[in-house]
């Protein structure tokens, strides 16, 4: 459950307030939590609320860092299946403040990329995959508008994932928050 976004001064500025929004979902859904509790799997779904922390940093990193601002990948991410399979999970070694603190980056690093582009329009390349179209390009606006999307479906999985964990639900880990500020 987002909070309710504040009005925006420009598309820009928007774009990137519902980005925040989504990935506060996130940050909520892992509220109060141990690392044990953010590792665990407590339904059929192989995700734990830990890993999709840090799927969701590393997605919107790969999409602005990587193929928005064209920056080499970093080292030892997503080489094979099953190191993609492992951002969803709490590896050993790994903390939910850890996870937490790459998503805060990412999201400070989006802002800073994205500030410094002369408009949404601005066109880049997608890498060969293939789920891609071949010589398939994308705008910032509509990569951003898919990263709202990623964010906010993850944000959606984590509150079902929560909620089955120990009873916490949206409205009352988004009221915490609030209270806490």
């Amino acid at each position: 459950m987002p909070e309710l976004v504040k009005a925006e001064t420009d598309e820009r500025d928007a774009l990137l307030a519902f980005l925040d929004a989504q990935r506060g979902g996130l940050r909520r859904a892992v509220r109060g939590l141990t690392d044990e509790q953010a590792a665990a799997h407590p339904s059929a779904s192989a995700m734990a609320l830990g890993g999709l922390v840090k799927h969701a940093a590393r997605c919107e990193s790969n999409w602005i860092q990587v193929i928005l601002m064209g920056r080499p990948e970093p080292a030892g991410r997503r080489t094979t299946e099953a190191d993609w399979q492992g951002q969803f999970q709490l590896l050993p070694g790994e903390t939910l403040a850890g996870v937490l603190a790459e998503l805060e980056a990412v999201g400070r690093e989006t802002r800073a990329a994205v500030a410094t582009l002369p408009d949404l329009d601005v066109a880049v390349a997608l890498p060969e995959a293939p789920w891609f179209p071949q010589d398939g390009k994308r705008s910032a606006r509509w990569i951003l508008l898919h990263l709202i999307e990623e964010q906010a479906r993850h944000a959606g999985h984590a509150d079902l994932i929560r909620e089955s964990l120990d009873g916490a639900v949206a409205f009352d880990l988004l009221a915490q928050e609030q209270a806490a500020r």
